[in-house]
């Protein structure tokens, strides 16, 4: 092992030039790396946990109600309520990421998680199930933070985006988990179905914390430690060749503040500025660059839940209970409909996200939720003000969720935590995420907390209509202020971010230069 090289300076998140692109990607598409591939899917796995408690309370709810005699109120609190305690798991998080790694922290999150479930499994009041919830939402907001970051991390930029779609992917597989877990265990006495649907979450999560285990550290996290060595290896590995390792590991190096000549396998850092001097630099005195970065990865997470899809995922059998759907088995089995409808897109979107780019899914499936949420809200209206059974605004109103849930799982689904993930520099970019995950689960919480009590003020009709005028919004924030990332490796965002009308023409550049100097290089 080569001896210690004793480093300083750090990134500072501005635009400033960051090294060669990696040549190779824009001119010839590379074969997955299946190492790299491997990791995402672990990683992502620990995103079943949101997914499968979305699903399992949308059901679970139908039996608490009746079982512990709870109003509307106290049930949309009860339901919405982890989205809340999932900020505490999300502001520790980063933290917790930088301190022990990306790794453990998943193991961590499985683990408290799994506490959780089994707490919600065993409650025998409603205080003893909001515990439970508090216990578990620390573990969502631990997963839900990690996943796509470490994701981002060990991915290359030629598969960066079809790689940290996954997260959302589990989500969505978790989500119909949890809508088959409610109708198998609905055939259960009334007062042991909703416990086994809450309880059975535990066993998930211990599998996720063991396979963790066997996966490499993110190879960003072990430069920022000094750990050269091991970075070089695991880059070898979650590569598309050797001499995109060698290009990562000098843009890793060069963000971290590690000359370009220094190959030791271990090299001694410098003290790291404090969290409330990073904190500082990301929200008070940020830079152009980090500003932009900031505003777009938050923002799209903001719009993710504020145009309502946790409403549709948690209450859709009072949805379908509104469009004429009356027995309690077919309510659920057109949850699960819907689950299939999210699961089937969001494979398309994985898919697509490398090949067509993030901007134009993302307006796609923004265009496509403002149609189809208008349509649920008409065929909703229509079924309010008839005093007989409307079958075409029945059957409309069905299609409605069914699309709605589609569209939004080819863009905004999992383009939200990939993106964020990936526009952050390396220093602020655990504490970045959390802060987006924080206002995901934090306007998610409010969303599916009021939801009863606003279509009963606006009627659920007006409920939809409202989330399509907020989708309408998102759509012109997308169109105006997020930069096309595809293709460009982390340590590069720097040069898309801080302009933000003025992206097109550096990526332009970014492009022109591209092509040069792979002409130069007889690449092409």
């Amino acid at each position: 092992m080569a001896g210690a090289f004793n480093v300083s300076g750090d990134d500072s998140g501005g635009s400033k030039d960051v090294g060669s692109p990696v040549i190779f990607d824009a001119v010839k598409k590379p074969k997955r790396n299946k190492y790299a591939f491997g990791c995402a899917i672990l990683a992502s796995m620990t995103s079943v946990l949101l997914g499968y408690d979305i699903g399992v309370m949308s059901g679970a709810a139908i039996y608490i109600k009746d079982q512990l005699h709870v109003s509307d109120v106290k049930l949309e609190i009860v339901v919405g309520i982890i989205n809340f305690f999932s900020l505490v798991g999300s502001a520790l998080a980063g933290r917790t990421s930088d301190w022990i790694g990306r790794r453990y922290t998943m193991v961590l999150a499985g683990a408290i998680f799994f506490v959780g479930a089994i707490l919600m499994g065993f409650a025998t009041n409603y205080s003893f199930l909001m515990f439970g919830r508090f216990v578990a939402g620390i573990g969502v907001g631990y997963a839900l933070m990690i996943a796509p970051v470490y994701t981002a991390e060990v991915s290359s930029a030629s598969s960066r985006g079809f790689l940290t779609s996954f997260p959302e992917v589990f989500i969505n597989i978790g989500v119909l988990l949890g809508y088959v877990s409610n109708y198998a265990f609905s055939k259960l006495p009334a007062n042991l179905g909703w416990r086994f649907m809450l309880g059975i979450g535990a066993i998930p999560s211990i599998g996720l914390a063991i396979g963790v285990l066997g996966m490499p550290e993110s190879p960003r996290w072990l430069v920022m430690k000094g750990r050269l060595g091991e970075a070089r290896q695991v880059l070898d590995k979650t590569s598309d060749s050797k001499e995109e390792s060698r290009l990562r590991l000098s843009d890793i190096k060069q963000a971290a503040g590690i000359p370009e000549e220094c190959n030791d396998d271990i090299v001694v850092m410098p003290k790291r500025r404090n969290d409330e001097a990073v904190w500082k630099e990301l929200l008070l005195h940020p830079t152009p660059s980090v500003r932009h970065a900031f505003i777009a990865g938050v923002g799209l997470h903001f719009f993710q839940q504020s145009s309502g899809i946790d409403a549709g995922g948690l209450y859709s059998p009072r949805i379908f209970e509104k469009a004429g759907i009356t027995s309690t088995d077919l309510k659920l089995l057109a949850t699960i409909a819907v689950g299939i409808s999210k699961t089937l897109f969001i494979l398309v979107a994985t898919f697509l996200l490398d090949r067509i780019g993030r901007r134009p899914l993302l307006l796609t499936s923004m265009g496509g939720m403002i149609i189809s949420l208008t349509l649920l809200g008409t065929s909703l209206a229509v079924i309010d003000h008839s005093d007989h059974t409307v079958h075409w605004a029945v059957a409309l109103a069905i299609f409605g969720v069914l699309a709605y849930v589609g569209t939004f799982s080819i863009g905004l689904g999992p383009i939200a935590w990939g993106y964020s993930s990936e526009v952050f520099p390396l220093r602020l970019r655990a504490q970045g995420c959390s802060i987006g995950v924080a206002v995901n689960r934090g306007t998610s919480g409010i969303i599916s907390m009021t939801f009863l009590s606003l279509y009963k003020a606006i009627s659920i009709a007006g409920a939809f209509y409202l989330f399509a005028a907020i989708a309408g919004v998102a759509w012109i924030f997308i169109f105006t202020l997020l930069p096309e990332t595809q293709g460009r490796s982390l340590e590069e965002m720097g040069l898309l971010f801080g302009t933000y009308f003025g992206w097109r023409k550096t990526l332009k550049g970014l492009k022109n230069r591209e092509a040069e100097e792979a002409k130069n290089a007889n690449v092409i």
